[in-house]
């Protein structure tokens, strides 16, 4: 095979007509155009250039050579200006999942903003839960994932935390702890709550809070649907967690210094896949949203 660099190399010293000033042209040792040209000159089986005194000639064999040389430089010249145009043109499809909450509540504006600046990509969404877009991450089925983080690492997935999710312990209005002042949280695991179920990141990170005093949440219910929690809340089944976006005037917050947690929200992605423009670009729109710019 002929190494491009040779190729190029032969290029220049006809030219030129000199080792040394193609080696300047070149930025390279004067030794290392001669062992280019002596490998090439190899490789065909003939010789390229006739060296008399201090000029070189290209042989019958060189002249012959040039011309393919210089079209077969000016083809992979073309080949990567079209590779640094595709490199900035943000298109194609670009596969999403995302959980039905984040996608309510976070994602409008980002969504907006991409279809507006780059019009000729297209959005495949699937809306799941955040445990199933992670898995769909982690097999290849979707590019980027937008999700309630998991706290635990996998060296398979690049996560990027983007908002902070607070989860607020609530109750009805006319829940038995919806007046009371100073809870621990040995008395809210006396009473019945509405959970996520136990596969998701939500669920571990409640039940790890409970899990640091020895106690263990009293479920009635498990449901990974967020707004029906606050239903199922709403209607007296029980306290459970919340984020802020689902509080309104149903549902009074208990405040309890031992179960201040939050989630992690962000994107996630694979870190052997070679992410596409249309994928970078959306990055950079949530690395926006979370600056506010």
């Amino acid at each position: 095979m002929i190494d491009i660099a040779e190729l190029l190399t032969f290029i220049k010293v006809a030219e030129t007509a000199s080792f040394s000033q193609a080696a300047t042209q070149l930025f390279v040792t004067q030794p290392a155009i001669s062992k280019r040209i002596s490998a090439l000159e190899s490789k065909l089986g003939v010789r390229l250039f006739d060296r008399i005194g201090r000029q070189v000639q290209l042989t019958e064999a060189g002249l012959r050579l040039l011309p393919k040389a210089r079209k077969m430089a000016e083809d992979l010249l073309d080949i990567q200006r079209s590779m640094s145009l595709q490199m900035l043109d943000v298109s194609g499809e670009l596969k999403l999942s995302t959980s039905h909450h984040v996608g309510l509540h976070r994602l409008p504006k980002s969504l907006k903003c991409f279809q507006q600046n780059f019009p000729s990509a297209q959005l495949e969404i699937e809306f799941s839960q955040s445990e199933e877009a992670y898995q769909d991450v982690l097999k290849g089925r979707a590019e980027l994932g937008i999700i309630t983080l998991s706290h635990k690492d996998n060296p398979l997935i690049e996560s990027l935390p983007i908002w902070s999710d607070p989860l607020t312990c609530v109750v009805s209005n006319d829940h038995p702890l919806a007046r009371s002042t100073n809870l621990t949280l040995l008395e809210l695991a006396q009473h019945a709550c509405v959970l996520p179920n136990k596969n998701t990141f939500t669920r571990q990170i409640a039940e790890q809070a409970f899990g640091k005093q020895g106690l263990k949440p009293k479920v009635r219910m498990n449901t990974n649907n967020l707004e029906t929690l606050a239903m199922l809340v709403g209607i007296g089944w029980g306290w459970s967690l919340l984020p802020s976006t689902l509080v309104d005037d149903k549902l009074v917050v208990l405040n309890i210094d031992d179960l201040n947690v939050e989630r992690k929200l962000g994107v996630i992605h694979h870190k052997q896949r070679t992410l596409s423009r249309a994928a970078m670009a959306f990055i950079e729109i949530l690395k926006s949203d979370r600056t506010g710019h």
